[in-house]
This record gives C-alpha cells, sequence and structure tokens, in this order.
C-alpha cells in the first residue's frame, strides 16, 4: 500500500473490489453479508457490537508446507491470524476455511495445520478442500481429517445461529482453460438441500475455487455456477464465500454477495497482472498488509450479515460517541491505521503538520493510511475539533 490516504466505503460493495488482508468477520446487516476489518474487530468491541454478534470467522489459503521466498513461514503468518480471531472481544463460535489448507497435500501439513487449528478459541470448524488439498495420489488425505462432515463427498450443508450453509467443492473436476466444476450430482443435491427452506433463511455459500468468474483466462471461477445461482437468487439474503485467488475482490448482484478472501500465506497478482497467477514476493515490511481473515456479524433486525476484512498488519481506530477510540495508538513503522466513522455526523482526520488529510467521511466510511517513520503523529477532525489523537510509530 502506498503513502496515499484511501477513502472506502460500504457503497463500494456495489463494485468489484480488490485489497489484501489477515481474515474476515461476518455481520449480518441489512440483509447483506458485509465485510468488516478483522483487526478492527479485535481492538473495536465496541464497534463490533453495534453491529450485531460475532457469526463467524473465514480463513482461507493456509498453505502448510510452503517455503518459498514469498513468505518461508507460513505457520507463522497463520499464527499471527489465530492471535487475531483469538482476541476479538467476543469470540465466534464459528470458523470456516475455504481451501488449500497444506500447500503439498502431505500427511505432516495436515498435521502440522491441525495443531494450528486447535489453538482457535473456538467450538466449531467447518472446511472444504483446495487443489492443494487433493494432490496426494490417493485424493485421502484431506478426507481422513476432515472428510466425516461431508460422508467423504465434499459438499454438505448445516445451520447456525438461523443462517443455513451450504459447503461445495469444485476442485475435483476442471473445465478446459482451469475452471472449476461442481458438477450435475452436486448441484442436484444443492436443488434438493434448498428445496424446503424459505426464501428468508440467509444463505452462505462456500467454496474453494470462485463462484463466479472473476478471471476466466487463469481459471478463476466456476464453469457452472450459473445453474447454482438459479437456486439461490429466491433467497432474500445470501453471501457466497471462496478462497483461491488470495485477494479480496467483492461483487454484488441483487440479494447475492460474492466475496474472495486473503490468504494468510501469501499474496498473488491481481487478474491479468503479469504472466499468471502463483506467489507474489512483496517487500517484507508489505507482507502483512496483504494477508489477513474475514469475519461475520449476525444482525437480527433486520436479518443480515456484514462482513469485515483485516489483515495482519493493519490497526484500527473508531470514530464513536465523537471521539477517537483509542485516543493514542502506538504501531509499528510500516503499519496501515484505518479510522471507521461510527456516528450518524461525518467527521475528518487531520494531520496537525499537513502529513495526510481525509475528506468528510460519513457513518460507516473509512479512511486509511501508511505510516513508515518512526514519530508522534497528531491528529484531529476538522468539523468536531474536540476531537484529537495522537499515533506513536515505533
Amino acid at each position: 500500500m502506498s503513502k496515499e490516504t484511501s477513502l472506502r466505503s460500504r457503497r463500494n460493495a456495489l463494485k468489484c473490489l480488490a485489497f489484501g488482508g489477515a481474515g474476515t468477520l461476518f455481520v449480518l446487516a441489512g440483509g447483506v453479508l458485509a465485510p468488516i476489518d478483522l483487526a478492527m474487530a479485535s481492538a473495536d468491541a465496541k464497534r463490533t457490537a453495534s453491529l450485531g454478534r460475532p457469526l463467524f470467522v473465514q480463513i482461507s489459503d493456509t498453505h502448510i508446507g510452503f517455503n518459498k521466498d514469498a513468505n518461508p513461514d507460513v505457520a507463522g503468518t497463520l499464527n499471527q491470524s489465530i492471535a487475531l480471531v483469538n482476541g476479538m472481544a467476543e469470540q465466534p463460535e464459528l470458523i470456516i476455511h475455504t481451501g488449500d489448507i497444506t500447500h503439498l497435500s502431505r500427511p505432516a501439513e495436515f498435521d502440522l495445520a491441525q495443531q494450528l487449528f486447535s489453538k482457535l478459541r473456538t467450538t466449531e470448524l467447518h472446511t472444504v478442500p483446495g487443489e492443494h488439498d487433493t494432490a496426494d495420489a490417493t485424493v485421502s488425505e484431506y478426507f481422513n481429517r476432515f472428510g466425516k462432515a461431508s460422508n467423504n463427498k465434499g459438499y454438505y450443508s448445516f445451520d447456525h445461529a438461523g443462517v443455513h450453509f451450504v459447503a461445495l467443492i469444485n476442485v475435483l473436476q476442471f473445465k478446459p482453460g482451469g475452471l472449476g466444476t461442481l458438477g450435475a450430482e452436486q448441484l442436484a443435491w444443492v436443488a434438493a438441500d434448498l428445496k424446503g427452506r424459505s426464501s428468508s433463511t440467509p444463505i452462505v455459500v462456500f467454496a474453494h475455487m470462485p463462484l463466479w468468474n472473476v478471471y476466466e483466462p487463469w481459471g478463476w471461477g466456476t464453469g457452472d455456477a450459473d445453474q447454482l445461482m438459479a437456486h439461490l437468487r429466491r433467497f432474500g439474503s445470501v453471501t457466497v464465500l471462496n478462497g483461491h485467488i488470495h485477494q479480496i475482490v467483492q461483487k454484488v448482484e441483487g440479494n447475492i454477495t460474492f466475496h474472495t478472501a486473503r490468504s494468510t500465506a501469501y499474496p498473488q497478482p491481481a487478474a491479468g497482472v503479469g504472466t499468471g497467477p502463483g506467489p507474489l514476493k512483496v517487500p517484507a515490511d508489505q507482507l502483512s498488509t496483504m494477508l489477513g481473515v474475514t469475519s461475520a456479524t449476525l444482525v437480527k433486525h433486520p436479518r443480515s450479515l456484514a462482513l469485515a476484512d483485516t489483515t495482519i498488519g493493519e490497526a484500527s481506530i473508531a470514530m464513536r460517541n465523537f471521539m477517537f477510540t483509542p485516543t493514542s495508538l502506538t504501531v509499528r513503522a510500516g503499519t496501515t491505521v484505518s479510522w471507521a466513522n461510527m456516528d450518524n455526523e461525518p467527521h475528518t482526520i487531520v494531520s496537525d503538520t499537513g502529513l495526510f488529510r481525509s475528506g468528510a467521511i460519513d457513518t460507516n466510511e473509512t479512511f486509511s493510511f501508511r505510516f513508515d517513520k518512526p514519530g508522534a503523529y497528531h491528529f484531529t477532525c476538522s468539523i468536531h475539533p474536540q476531537m484529537v489523537g495522537t499515533i506513536v510509530v515505533q
């Protein structure tokens, strides 16, 4: 991320987005499962509580066993992501992993992954396999450990907190060019599974490869996903989650929100940039800003989900009750700090030295700035000058 400021709005969910993080917290709000920065959810319990009860966290593409230059310590960055999840003020009961748990499908990699997952302070873990999890000769290592829920089929469903979850597998068959495939048998099962569900039931569908064509030349999509969407369009709130591309890309079509997750291991290039997909080496001080998780929170009135994405290299400040919370924040050089407006009035972020200045930040909008040099940085709101704060960069 450059030193330039960036302003992001929830309205951007109507567009395709691409950015990096540690995982995502999901919140059901206004009928839509929307992403919230997980670091912010960990640091600001009040903000999370205002959105609703944390529902689940999505982790993806941990690639245990990868040891190349893009990240020689994937276990370490997964541990940082787990610490973010465990640091949330209110622990979600559910974790979803959207595939590529391991890099080479080797028993020792699965063993280490399970050991690391055991540190999560949650009671329920659901997974789907990625293509890196099914690369062993017998295609059995993943199913030996995680196949019980699906009776070794790879697809299954369950209910949690009034939300119906559908786990799908699209990495055992590929169309020419590399697009994933669900297949007729799995699609028929989905139709039967959803048939008796009320259209007011919030639905979450998750698989490894994107269930929409993010970038077909690189195989970033699923060839028969349109048949799946035909079964989902009658529902008022549908969230479709994937991994595979190691970056956040989001779009909304009617009542269906599509959201791909960051990896906890290494980034990949944006679609069409470079010769093809694969591990992307970035400067060491930038890696943590491109890895992360996603979290979801459930809001009951109206029933909806809100998502939050968090990088392991981010810090956050909330603007609430006409105060910056916290008023003073200490970070390491190279950290991106995000401010989120939780008031019903607009605020601004203005450095007293002119280093950074936001425009008006409306309710639920955010402003971010990367701090590269050590020092104390004081800021205020130009609309409400009683609001003051300080960033200390070490």
